[in-house]
């Protein structure tokens, strides 16, 4: 199916570029990371040298200037998908992140972070979900007391992916405990990982080895006034505006996978032969193989229209985005466990790539707000209350 994104000559000579960045840079030490638990610093660095982070930053801050053109984070997410390099969240810090620095900082907060951003010696992280309140960002209890010239943060952030990598984390606190609803009394901070106070451990999981999703905690930290990002008790509306992108970056994530384990399975059941013929050639192969592929397209298409909306500035398609994102991540689960199944017991063998898949796509219903709160927000949308 010929797609309608407007890739043009560079987007395909960038995809080129990025593919042999991965194939040098990534694909050869991946397995190591999934050991190590972690992408490296040093992964980003590179990424920062080659001109791959944050594409769309102003040349002023060192970016390539590519405003507006998400269709260079589309190719990256893309092509880490079809290699299978699913823990790899380069886009988190520089395409996810660093955009609530350059549209809601203040000029100096971009000038201190987004040229080292770019450049890879910042990793970034966001903080928003909490132990006792998951999804429910409203009611934070990360507490960041007004100390004069600093506030004294005090709280727990849980399931931060980059949270072991990041040197800095936008973190939802509460500044207003009695504001007039929950979510007015939200503020931002910029708050660096090496601060006294912070400290971070790793959660294990069950897919995803590479990414080090962790649990932040801030005990007595002193973060300057500086580092508050837009109005003070307007971080909520900040975090809504941005959770679009997010969403939509997730999506890809979830598709990558989709395309990524039925390219593995059609070329297993042309290969594995049982009861003296290519699995392949049984109707039940044929048919659960043209089910799956019929759904990725639908999905991809409506993945690519809802990003064609987003970079026309199309308004209020908050409903779409949460629509394609809780369905392309539970497309993702349910097509690699039907491919797991069609690979029999090689299926769970840890050592087949089909396997990676099936845990690393499971977490994806989670990522970017949970299957159920996307449903919420759909239903809230169609006026369904």
């Amino acid at each position: 199916m010929e797609r309608k994104l407007p890739f043009q000559w560079q987007h395909n000579e960038f995809r080129e570029a990025f593919g042999a960045f991965l194939d040098k840079e990534a694909v050869p030490y991946y397995d190591q990371w999934c050991e190590q638990h972690m992408v490296p610093h040093e992964y980003f660095e590179k990424m920062g040298q080659a001109g791959f982070m944050a594409m769309w930053v102003d040349k002023k801050y060192g970016g390539a200037g590519c405003t507006a053109d998400y269709l260079y984070t589309v190719i990256k997410a893309e092509e880490y998908s079809k290699r299978g390099l699913n823990c790899i969240f380069s886009r988190l810090s520089g395409d996810v992140v660093a955009p609530y620095i350059a549209e809601d900082g203040s000029e100096e907060q971009r000038q201190k972070w987004l040229p080292k951003v770019v450049k890879g010696e910042v990793v970034l992280g966001v903080c928003m979900t909490e132990p006792d309140h998951g999804s429910d960002l409203a009611n934070i209890e990360t507490s960041a007391v007004d100390m004069g010239d600093y506030y004294l943060v005090n709280g727990t952030k849980t399931f931060i992916s980059n949270g072991m990598v990041a040197d800095a984390l936008v973190v939802a606190v509460r500044t207003d405990p009695n504001a007039s609803k929950p979510h007015r009394g939200i503020s931002l901070l910029i708050i660096e990982t090496d601060r006294e106070g912070v400290s971070r451990h790793l959660i294990p999981k069950i897919g995803l080895q590479a990414q080090d999703t962790a649990e932040v905690s801030f005990e007595n930290v002193k973060v300057p006034k500086e580092n508050l990002i837009g109005q003070e008790n307007r971080g909520f509306y900040v975090l809504m505006h941005h959770l679009e992108a997010e969403r939509i970056m997730a999506a890809y994530g979830s598709i990558g996978t989709v395309e990524h384990s039925l390219s593995l399975t059609a070329d297993y059941v042309k290969q594995r032969k049982i009861f003296g013929a290519p699995l392949s050639s049984f109707q039940n192969t044929q048919f659960k193989l043209a089910e799956m592929y019929t759904e990725y397209n639908l999905a991809l298409n409506f993945l690519d229209n809802v990003l064609l909306d987003y970079m026309a500035g199309k308004k209020d398609i908050n409903t779409e985005c949460s629509m394609i994102k809780y369905y392309t991540s539970e497309l993702a689960f349910s097509v690699a466990d039907r491919c797991v199944q069609m690979f029999g017991g090689y299926g769970i063998c840890t050592e087949m790539p089909i396997a990676r898949q099936f845990c690393d796509a499971r977490i994806m219903r989670f990522m970017g707000g949970t299957t159920e709160t996307q449903m919420g927000v759909v239903a809230g949308g169609l006026g369904i209350k």
